[in-house]
């Protein structure tokens, strides 16, 4: 390990890819820390200690995101997630919309649509900076809490909603230079940064529950929870690298004394090929209610129905699992389409052996659906688990129940293992050996 991590600052290439990267993310963490103008960042701290129940499972799921900015009320609160939210809208309306998918097929298509993409985080910056406005009043009403230090409170709004939302933007550059010029999915690696950046709190909080004397948590209890989650994460790993190989001939050609045609190949079609994706979406769904709660408090239906969607509630649960598994299959649809991947194969002379020709679509949808259905009901397990931890263990810190646990491992483990393999790529480029003892990082065969 130690000769490869010399072969890998030996490239020049890779080792300013590498320092680029770091430098960026170091910028992401300072911004992190930094309080928007207008808030006592003492009196927030000393409020925030104050709470004996801690923060909401919602309120964790926010900062989660945000890589712990959202509880500083940082200038980077609202994350990158306006941006990520904006683009899957941008993927579901180029689905839907045929003049979008002509204009993303188009020269320079694609540019649009990022611009498109753009434009439309802006939107959903502003909408989130308000709610977080909101979220600070109600921090402000409690007594002593003197969260806001500025007057008059409609300035304090106008300059969060302009400084948050310009700092998802920031963030925003930042992951698009990281992929262009650094190593690795910028927009991941923030969150992945965020993620890592909370482990140091998270098992700070958990130690000081275990010996507190107040606490029901035992030793015992907490080292067969943190065994539970090394299994659960070999589980993730294995998990996203699976892989289905169908095998595809191809049709050779004779011109002349030449031989044309492409090789025989495999089709790899992943047991989660939607990866993180559905439980954003359904993440996101759920959001809907308590946004309408917030706007709507008189409303008596409105807020029962929030109530009973509201995380750690077992109608939440269930909720939040059926939607894990019909967005992992309707994204799967909607980026593996059978029937495109069915006519390349045609257009391209090739067959899957034993699978009539006119037969191709049928056989592949057969095989998502087969190879999906286990990888979308194992990512929904993943993602209720804190859920089910918090509400089995009450004293159980909720930061580090999230932490562990759901969306973190997913993408902790899809970002390390992204990053890992492009690094191998330039290192097998420069003539050096993999990461791994066999030199390649290989994906499991199911």
């Amino acid at each position: 390990m130690s000769n490869t991590l010399v072969n890998i600052f030996r490239i020049k290439e890779l080792r300013q890819r590498i320092f680029f990267t770091l430098g960026l993310l170091i910028i992401y963490r300072i911004g992190a820390q930094i309080p928007v103008p207008g808030i006592n960042f003492g009196a927030l701290m000393s409020f925030i200690k104050s709470q004996q129940g801690g923060a909401s499972p919602l309120e964790e799921y926010f900062n989660f995101f945000a890589g712990g900015a959202f509880k500083n009320m940082s200038i980077f609160a609202l994350g990158i997630m306006p941006y990520i939210t904006t683009s899957i809208i941008m993927n579901l309306l180029v689905l839907i919309f045929p003049a979008l998918k002509r204009l993303q097929e188009e020269e320079g298509g694609r540019r649009k649509i990022t611009q498109y993409t753009r434009i439309g985080t802006v939107f959903v910056c502003f909408l989130q900076s308000f709610m977080t406005i909101r979220y600070i009043n109600q921090l402000n009403s409690y007594p002593n809490a003197n969260v806001i230090s500025i007057e008059p409170t409609w300035l304090f709004a106008i300059s969060t909603i302009l400084i948050t939302s310009t700092g998802t933007l920031i963030l925003m550059w930042l992951g698009e230079r990281i992929t262009e010029k650094g190593i690795g999915n910028g927009i991941s690696l923030i969150i992945f940064a965020g993620i890592v950046a909370r482990i140091p709190s998270a098992i700070k909080q958990l130690f000081d529950k275990v010996t507190s004397e107040s606490s029901d948590l035992d030793l015992p209890i907490v080292l067969g929870i943190i065994i539970m989650y090394v299994f659960i994460i070999s589980l993730v790993i294995y998990e996203q690298q699976g892989q289905r190989k169908i095998p595809v001939n191809y049709a050779r050609r004779i011109v002349g004394r030449k031989m044309y045609g492409v090789p025989n190949t495999y089709l790899p079609l992943k047991i989660n090929p939607s990866g993180v994706i559905p439980i954003i979406f359904a993440s996101a769904f759920l959001q809907v209610f308590q946004t309408l709660a917030n706007f709507f408090k008189n409303v008596k239906w409105i807020d029962t129905i929030s109530n009973y969607l509201s995380p750690g509630h077992f109608v939440y649960l269930i909720a939040y699992s059926i939607l894990i598994i019909f967005f992992a299959y309707f994204y799967t649809q909607v980026t593996l389409n059978p029937i495109e991947i069915a006519k390349n194969i045609r257009e391209n002379g090739g067959s899957i052996p034993g699978v009539p020709i006119n037969k191709v679509q049928e056989y592949l949808t057969k095989v998502l659906n087969r190879i999906v259905l286990p990888g979308s009901v194992f990512l929904a397990f993943i993602a209720v688990i804190p859920t089910i931890i918090i509400n089995l263990i009450p004293d159980f810190p909720v930061s580090f129940a999230y932490l562990l646990g759901g969306t973190s491992l997913i993408i902790i483990v899809g970002v390390d293992l992204d990053t890992m393999s492009q690094i191998e790529s330039h290192l097998k480029m420069h003539h050096y050996d993999g990461l791994t003892k066999k030199g390649k990082i290989r994906s499991r065969n199911f």
